[in-house]
């Protein structure tokens, strides 16, 4: 999505940014496992030059939103009933990788994509699991992961998504976890933070955080300066785990 979407709509920007505010929903999950709802991120990895790990991880947070804020999620929007059942349950992501041919025809499923220093993710429509449209169902989820990367000193002024510096995920966990994060801060900033972070294209730096920043970050989040997710536990890594933390600026950290 362009910024001149969010600039010709900004009264409907403020009502899909409430529909983010207001929180997501426990529902118990569907007796049926393919009926589970989730959005699926797809992450365009080359096999020739492939990009950063730390960009892959900002243009997933970034795409994420992008879609939570499209102007197809609102009320009159073709994507509205998929989004509103989708966070009315647990928040599901689900990432894949994609190149070539298949990265190509991503871009024709219903989605966002965002770009980073060259790195791009796709993110979905949310559904049911037991419905993925064919030419996602066939990208890899598991597999193909990219080196960590020192994107060096965050930009003032930026989100910054810390990760957990104890746990070891994959690509695609901390895709979706920084998806997570990217969801809880924008709900949690006022409708005028959130408009201006979407000017930049939910711009966000994505960093691992040392043992002593992990212990200050914590700390901001029981002061509430920052947002915290917590694992459910079903891949990866222990059930309460805190996989990132997200601070609106850097100059809070």
């Amino acid at each position: 999505m362009s910024e001149q979407d969010f600039v010709s709509e900004p009264a409907g920007f403020a009502v899909r940014h409430a529909a983010l505010a207001r929180g997501y929903g426990l529902a118990e999950d569907p007796a049926d496992p393919a009926a589970v709802l989730a959005m699926q991120l797809v992450l365009h990895l080359p096999k020739q030059e492939p990009p950063r790990r730390s960009a892959i991880l900002e243009a997933a947070a970034a795409a994420t939103v992008a879609l939570c804020l499209d102007e197809r999620v609102g009320p009159d929007g073709p994507w509205f009933d998929a989004f509103e059942a989708w966070t009315a349950a647990r928040i599901r992501k689900i990432a894949r990788r994609a190149r070539g041919a298949h990265w190509q025809a991503a871009g024709e499923v219903p989605g966002v994509t965002a770009e980073v220093d060259g790195a791009q993710v796709r993110a979905l429509v949310p559904g049911p699991v037991g419905e993925v449209d064919s030419r996602i169902k066939r990208l890899q989820i598991g597999g193909t992961d990219l080196e960590h990367d020192d994107p060096g000193q965050p930009e003032r002024g930026l989100p910054v998504l810390w990760i957990n510096p104890t746990l070891e995920m994959t690509l695609g966990k901390a895709a979706a976890q920084v998806g997570h994060a990217a969801m809880l801060l924008v709900g949690a900033l006022t409708v005028a933070q959130a408009w201006d972070w979407a000017q930049s294209g939910f711009r966000s730096a994505v960093r691992g955080a040392s043992a002593n920043q992990w212990i200050a970050l914590q700390q901001l989040v029981g002061r509430g300066h920052a947002v915290a997710v917590r694992d459910a536990g079903f891949t990866e890594v222990a059930p309460g785990s805190m996989t990132v933390i997200a601070v609106p600026d850097l100059g809070l950290a």
